[in-house]
């Protein structure tokens, strides 16, 4: 891409540039902000001091927005801005906010990266630079300003130890100047005569800033001295091209603060019949939506009605799309994801998120073959708008960009709800070599990147790990695949319990789905769900494990010891319950074994497998409800419960549907229980070619997957 970089003259946004170009990109234009005012310091720019930002007329963010839309205007084909954020979500968001207005891809390399080794590598790589302000205990203005970061390095981490400074100066412990480095090609600068200036004299920090009195620039005479230790310095000279000067013509104008409509066209509930489910969860609930009729087979006119018909329900609730949390976005061709994208964003939009927009997974599904529209999706949302929402839009070395309106993650009520993630290689944000395990790996990866974030590992606090691996993935690579899955969790387990000291970690249950295809054509995705603890106490009841003579014996089932090898649970007592339950061909013999009647016998094939599914949905709802009393939970405290069917089975929504919800139904009468919420389904049938525990051999007839989380009053 051809890029714009944003500069301040610092370390940082050099490095950036360097960073730009050795990923195959092109700087061909500068752009630096000003303030108006001679008598303000630059070096004190508000862009990285405060929280959020929306438009605001008249600030420096807009100054920004104004300048990058001319130089959008006389470079046409600039489609990228770098920029040298690490670690200020406030500088990344406002860089990002005027990206996403004009169209641009935010690039931001350096963004957390560890800032130890990252100052390591801008010395080794030759970034010199020196400090032109410093505001830190144990820097002293007199002493450590105009000094080169190579020399104050050592010292920096001796501040780090003692007093927990950042060693890049991103808590505005020092700024720099870049005197010289690779992409300088001609000439370094000499400062000749410069002055110190106190700001505050501070007893602990004071505050201190090098103003440049004299300078001059020194011909290089021999490039190729300059070669880095990784040897991209040739790749600077190569690909930087002509940096083009954009002239000073910006002029302010109101249209630039006009707010998108977003408002979606009104969809005539008359003219569709609609396939709802809705959890009564009191804190949150799962709500999913799909066509029983299909827009005369368009996927776009599916998703449009689909969405339409979810804000609808949405707002029945009182809700709008900022009360959802995640996102399960189901099509029918992933080579329609675009056109599909483009219908999300007209009704899911970051103004009307403005605590952050949803966490989201996509996936395709064999929808068609089992009765359902092109289109099928599912929300969870809440009452509760109190959620920490992690999108990070710019490509950097951290994780995969979500540069479309949804987030890498939504941590909601303790639950860590994680987009799914690919094996993308973060800085080129393409798919990596080597099959689906490395794909399994470098997905791995990317997961524990954006859990960091929220202070947590996906190998001690994940509760449940959903992997789809797509049809083209052989059995033997999937069984190697979910080896690498094991080996990868327990040595990065082992790793985070030497670092922390503890012995607390939980056992996840893992879900393998198999499905038609995926994001980018690619062989696996893995979607987390993590437990993040607050530390907060919550006064439970007492649990008594049930015992099998005690437990109730609805539709005659009756405890065996062959049953718990059907469930995957993990508990966190009082607070989460992760169920996932395998109904194998074996597994459904049984079960018709033990509740076959004489009249139930039939040869016709389709009635064979409506008696079958009969059975074991009641069986399903039977156990799954034996767990949850057994663990101190009940049906009130549902937050979603995924019903896998494969569509080989060749039995389509519209008898399955009714088929769960009858048995559900006979549940709720025959144990006086809570069970519906009127007549909507509590739970999602999802068609797909496979599920099970295993992802060599995902031959499951039924396979269930609940979530459920203590709903206190």
């Amino acid at each position: 891409m051809k890029v714009v970089a944003l500069v301040s003259g610092g370390k940082d946004s050099c490095y950036a540039m360097m960073k730009s170009i050795h990923y195959g990109h092109q700087i061909v234009a500068l752009a630096n902000l000003l303030p108006a005012d001679d008598d303000v310091d630059e070096l004190d720019s508000y862009i990285h001091q405060e929280l959020g930002y929306r438009t605001t007329q008249g600030d420096e963010v807009e100054d920004m927005f104004i300048l990058l839309r001319e130089v959008k205007r006389q470079i046409p084909e600039v489609t990228a801005v770098s920029s040298g954020a690490i670690a200020s979500d406030y500088q990344r968001l406002r860089v990002e906010s005027v990206c996403s207005r004009l169209g641009l891809v935010s690039l931001a390399y350096l963004w957390k990266q560890d800032q130890s080794l990252l100052l390591q590598e801008m010395i080794a790589n030759g970034i010199l630079a020196v400090t032109v302000k410093v505001a830190a205990m144990g820097l002293v203005p007199g002493k450590h300003l105009g000094k080169e970061i190579a020399f104050l390095n050592a010292y920096l981490h001796k501040l780090k130890e003692l007093y927990g400074i950042n060693v890049c100066g991103e808590g505005g412990e020092y700024e720099t100047l870049t005197l010289d480095c690779p992409l300088f090609i001609n000439a370094r600068i000499v400062l000749d005569e410069y002055q110190v200036v106190r700001h505050s004299s501070d007893s602990i920090a004071p505050v201190g800033i090098l103003h440049p009195l004299k300078f001059h620039l020194e011909k290089k005479v021999d490039i190729q001295s300059l070669t880095s230790p990784d040897n991209i310095s040739e790749t600077y000279v190569q690909k930087l091209g002509t940096v083009f000067e954009v002239e000073d013509t910006l002029e302010r104008c109101e249209d630039t603060f006009k707010s998108l409509d977003c408002s979606a066209d009104p969809i005539d509930d008359l003219a569709h019949k609609f396939n709802i489910s809705r959890t009564n969860n009191k804190r949150t609930l799962s709500l999913s939506c799909s066509l029983q009729d299909s827009c005369n087979g368009d996927l776009r006119e599916d998703l449009k009605t689909v969405l339409a018909k979810t804000e609808s329900l949405l707002a029945g609730f009182g809700f709008g799309w900022e009360n959802v949390v995640y996102i399960h976005l189901y099509i029918d061709e992933m080579s329609k994801f675009s056109e599909a994208n483009e219908t999300y964003v007209k009704f899911i939009t970051q103004q009307r998120c403005p605590f952050g927009v949803p966490s989201r997974s996509t996936v395709e599904m064999p929808l068609v073959e089992m009765g359902f529209s092109k289109a099928y999706m599912e929300v969870l949302a809440s009452s509760n708008k109190d959620k920490k929402v992690l999108h990070v839009q710019s490509i950097s070395s951290w994780a995969p960009s979500c540069i479309g309106p949804y987030s890498q993650a939504t941590l909601h009520d303790n639950i860590l709800h994680m987009a799914g993630q690919l094996g993308l290689d973060p800085p080129t944000m393409n798919l990596c070599s080597g099959g689906a395990s490395a794909e399994l790996e470098l997905a791995l990866r990317n997961c524990e990147a954006v859990a960091k974030c929220f202070r947590c590992s996906i190998s001690t606090s994940a509760i449940m790990f959903v992997v789809y691996c797509s049809k083209r993935v052989s059995s033997s690579e999937r069984h190697d695949m979910q080896e690498k899955l094991e080996t990868i969790l327990r040595q990065m387990r082992i790793f985070q319990l030497q670092e922390q000291n503890t012995c607390k970690a939980l056992d996840p249950v893992v879900l393998y789905v198999l499905v038609p295809d995926l994001p980018k054509s690619a062989c696996v995705e893995i979607k987390p769900v993590l437990y993040v603890d607050d530390g907060t106490e919550i006064a439970t009841e007492t649990i008594t494990e049930s015992s099998g003579s005690e437990a109730p014996h609805y539709w005659g089932f009756k405890q065996e010891n062959w049953h718990d090898s059907c469930i995957q649970k993990l508990v966190v007592p009082g607070k989460i319950c992760a169920v996932t339950l395998s109904i194998t061909s074996e597994d459904a013999a049984k079960i018709c074994f033990h509740s076959v009647s004489a009249d139930s016998v039939n040869d016709d094939q389709y009635l064979q497998y409506k008696s079958l599914m009969e059975k074991s949905s009641r069986f399903c709802f039977y156990l799954l409800d034996k767990v949850m009393a057994d663990n101190g939970f009940g049906w009130e405290d549902l937050m979603s419960l995924r019903i896998y069917i494969p569509a080989s089975l060749q039995m389509s929504i519209a008898m399955l549907l009714p088929t769960f919800n009858k048995a559900l139904l006979e549940l709720s009468e025959a144990s006086q229980k809570k069970v519906l919420n009127g007549e909507e389904p509590i739970f999602n049938i999802v068609p797909v070619i496979g599920a099970g525990r295993s992802a060599s051999s995902m031959s499951n007839i039924i396979t269930c997957e609940l979530l459920g989380q203590k709903s206190w009053a």
